[in-house]
């Protein structure tokens, strides 16, 4: 692959893509573990598909080229994103009913627009399940600033979102604006699944944002170090998992989130043996 690597443009666009996807896809998976809202990425995951069917629907029956299907689907995100927030506040008792109704409607819009669309075909198929071959040097251009905006803003934001994240009281009571910081976090969680659907797809994209949080909570001591370890491991599933699928000539979505399932029951592996090898030592 190194040679094919300097041979071939789309091949160091999909490789520098992944690598900067393993940086923000875990980055603010972490939080939203933590917040418990892992199932927020499946919605709005839905919802970008739907974006992607309506691009593609108006390329084919419309010919319309100036709005790409990455571009559509990132729009629908966050619109996604936005009712989301909405419906939350509207069902202030029952706010995780805005997940599955953003969901739902994402889901039927998709099946809507894939129909009007004539159907699956292979770039679909590839928004899907992710491609090697399908960044252009334009993706790479818009993940790239997505990706340095997204690291702006959790910089900038960081103790608000840390607060957020533990403790919603206390952050709103200490003068933080917790609707705006929620709102702003919805939204770049929304641009991040928008831009890691050409590597791992539309349908396994909430995996690499919850699979390698999940293996570093079982081996961090504090939250920062399960963040860098949530990185770490998401870095570690995208580059086995496009060499892997490269190699195979399969979608490469598949063979990331299998490579974060191995890290995974690693990290479940390591941690009970190092509990049962402390256990041994303080019986001795």
């Amino acid at each position: 692959m190194i040679a094919d690597f300097f041979e071939f443009d789309f091949l160091r666009y999909t490789f520098l893509t992944g690598i900067l996807i393993g940086i923000i896809a875990p980055l603010l998976g972490t939080f939203i573990v933590v917040r418990r809202l892992s199932l927020i990425a499946d919605a709005l995951s839905h919802v970008t598909l739907a974006g992607i069917a309506f691009g593609l629907m108006l390329e084919k029956k419309f010919a319309v080229t100036m709005i790409t299907p990455l571009y559509s689907g990132m729009a629908f995100s966050v619109i996604g994103s936005i009712f989301i927030e909405k419906l939350r506040s509207v069902y202030k008792a029952y706010q995780e009913l805005a997940i599955p109704i953003i969901l739902s409607g994402g889901v039927g819009l998709s099946v809507i627009f894939i129909s009007i669309a004539d159907g699956f075909n292979t770039e679909l198929f590839n928004y899907l399940f992710g491609s090697v071959s399908a960044v252009s040097l334009n993706d790479l251009y818009t993940i790239l600033g997505i990706s340095i905006f997204i690291i702006l803003v959790v910089g900038l934001f960081y103790k608000e979102l840390f607060t957020l994240s533990f403790d919603e009281e206390h952050a709103t009571i200490s003068g933080i604006h917790a609707k705006r910081i929620h709102l702003l976090f919805i939204i770049l969680t929304a641009l991040v699944i928008a831009a890691s659907i050409r590597i791992v797809g539309v349908l396994l994209v909430s995996a690499l944002m919850t699979l390698p949080v999940a293996a570093s909570m079982r081996l961090a001591k504090g939250f920062k170090q399960m963040l860098f370890l949530s990185i770490v491991f998401g870095e570690l599933a995208v580059i086995i998992g496009l060499i892997s699928g490269y190699y195979l000539s399969i979608p490469p979505g598949g063979t990331i989130v299998m490579v974060s399932i191995i890290i995974l029951l690693v990290s479940i592996s390591l941690k009970r043996f190092t509990f049962t090898a402390k256990k041994v030592r303080e019986a001795e």
